[in-house]
């Protein structure tokens, strides 16, 4: 203690006291004191009483229904600047047996890293501080930190060189330390696999507070990480990525069809000529609702690695029914077409990728699938039907096929390869004002699922983690077991879920890293599958 005033200590207890019992927090400072004297408490610590909490709470929180005072939000927030203080804030959460969080981007569909279902009290850790790079274009390899945004990452690499990228998801303000822990899918994931499929070390904190790396961690671990949902078995601190060649310029193009230029036509072919495409091209679509009240429509958007008359060749011999030409396509740098699906268009790269801030935030909720089998003409119709009701939302489907084909299911915990034609997330959206309930919203996400239920894939119902939904089920608090977690388990991870518990059951066998959907820890082999 004798490195800060004991003034200080004894305010910061004061301040803790509020929200626990001050012997179990006067002990949770002390060991920080021990284990990081020479860091400033009061830029790592941050109490409900702080001027700065709320702020830095609501910050990276993306989604409104989770800013509310009904929300268990952590009692306090940890904002750590380097490894070791990392280190010293798992040691002492589990010293004190002190629930710990930990968020990067905030995106996590249901908020699991910031709040609690239940009342129970928790730390969050926010890693936002840790977003260093360091790129070796010469070998073609990067270590990014989890607190960098894809944004960030995409970009230090395009000033590195234009021929290289690293296939990742479209949304600049989601961190690496989510995406990667649930697989990471984006628009050249056909062609060079999840951006798990392009990490090759890792250094990670263990539920001990061991700092570890590939070696160190074992096989085991290191492959339960890449593809097996944040916040189950350790804080990653930094990834090591392979970063991919691409040509200098790439293509795109975004055609909106209306029910009159045979938009169901369209789509039913989609279907059935996309997931077989070259893996140089991605072509997905939505449909989306017309504001106005008027017809939903199919919106198309495709990527080329190459430049527009391979592109436009390769749609007239494939898909002619499309209509694609030349005035329809675009070519621009990769980075330019980061900007572009992020949906700014033509905006400048650093204007749009360099700013941490969210899009405007607003209530959501979402949901996803794996489509195995291909949905007949009059259920597109019906599909589309229900667009017109009130409280619709948008439905983006998701080529998949390609390189995704060839990687085994049991290769990472992502199992969703061979065999998926495409994935489908469903998402509602209302502002705070909306003249229709949010209820409603909600209604008609539930009544399209349902009505999807018989063309999704079945045996496992699949759905993809890092699009987290507690409606497929959730763990308990202190009642968390593996049989009951299989029932939303194996809808993300399928066979690999029992690998992924029998891994948690070794490196984290007191389930420290837990919340409503992180893995169960597993002992042994359950005898009815041994």
């Amino acid at each position: 203690m004798d490195s800060i005033p004991k003034t200080l200590f004894l305010l910061f207890c004061i301040f803790l006291s509020l929200a626990f019992p001050i012997e179990s927090y006067e002990a949770f400072l002390d060991c920080l004191l021990h284990q990081v004297p020479n860091s400033n408490l009061s830029q790592l610590v941050y109490t409900q009483n702080d001027p700065s909490f709320t702020t830095l709470l609501d910050t990276s929180i993306q989604n409104l229904r989770f800013i509310s005072p009904n929300i268990t939000k952590p009692v306090l927030i940890l904002k750590p600047t380097n490894v070791r203080e990392v280190q010293a804030s798992v040691i002492c959460c589990k010293n004190q047996s002190i629930p710990l969080r930990v968020r990067s981007g905030g995106h996590d569909y249901e908020g699991l890293s910031y709040r609690s279902i239940s009342a129970m009290q928790f730390v969050m850790m926010d890693l936002a501080s840790l977003r260093d790079i360091h790129i070796d274009s010469y070998q073609r390899i990067a270590w990014v930190q989890s607190g960098t945004t894809l944004g960030e990452l995409y970009y230090a690499i395009s000033q590195k060189s234009g021929m290289l990228a690293f296939p990742g998801g479209t949304c600049p303000t989601v961190c690496v330390g989510g995406l990667f822990s649930g697989g990471g899918i984006g628009i050249m994931t056909r062609k060079f696999g999840l951006s798990a499929d392009n990490i090759i070390d890792a250094e990670l904190v263990d539920a001990n507070g061991r700092v570890l790396n590939r070696e160190t961690m074992g096989e085991d671990l290191f492959w339960a990480i890449r593809g097996g949902g944040g916040g189950s078995f350790g804080i990653v601190i930094s990834w090591k990525i392979t970063l991919v060649q691409i040509p200098r310029i790439v293509s795109v193009f975004t055609l909106t069809k209306t029910l009159k230029e045979g938009a169901i036509s369209l789509v039913d072919k989609w279907q059935r000529v996309a997931p077989n495409f070259s893996e140089d091209v991605l072509l997905k679509f939505a449909i989306e609702p017309d504001m106005n009240g008027g017809e939903p429509v199919a919106v198309f958007k495709a990527f080329y690695l190459g430049r527009c008359y391979g592109l436009l060749i390769y749609m007239q011999v494939h898909f002619p029914e499309l209509g694609l030409e030349k005035d329809d396509c675009e070519e621009m740098s990769w980075i330019q077409s980061v900007v572009y699906f992020a949906g700014y268009g033509h905006a400048k790269p650093e204007t749009v990728l360099l700013d941490r801030r969210s899009e405007p935030k607003e209530y959501n909720k979402g949901t996803s699938d794996f489509i195995t089998d291909l949905i007949p003409y009059k259920i597109w119709e019906e599909i589309f039907d229900r667009f017109r009701y009130e409280g619709a939302g948008v439905i983006y489907f998701e080529t998949k096929g390609g390189h995704m084909s060839t990687i085994s299911e049991s290769a990472l915990p992502f199992p969703h390869r061979k065999g998926v034609l495409y994935s489908l997330q469903s998402l509602v959206f209302w502002p705070e004002n909306a003249k229709v309930s949010e209820e409603r919203y909600l209604g008609w996400l539930n009544e399209m699922r349902n009505f999807l239920t018989p063309y999704m894939s079945k045996n496992p119902r699949r759905a993809y983690v890092n699009f987290r939904d507690l409606d497929l089920g959730k763990n308990e608090e202190g009642s968390t077991n593996y049989e009951n977690a299989r029932d939303w388990g194996e809808k993300y991870f399928m066979g690999n879920f029992k690998r992924l518990a029998l891994i948690k059951g070794k490196v984290d066998p007191e389930n420290f890293f837990w919340h409503e959907q992180s893995i169960p820890p597993l002992f042994s082999i359950p005898v009815a599958e041994s």
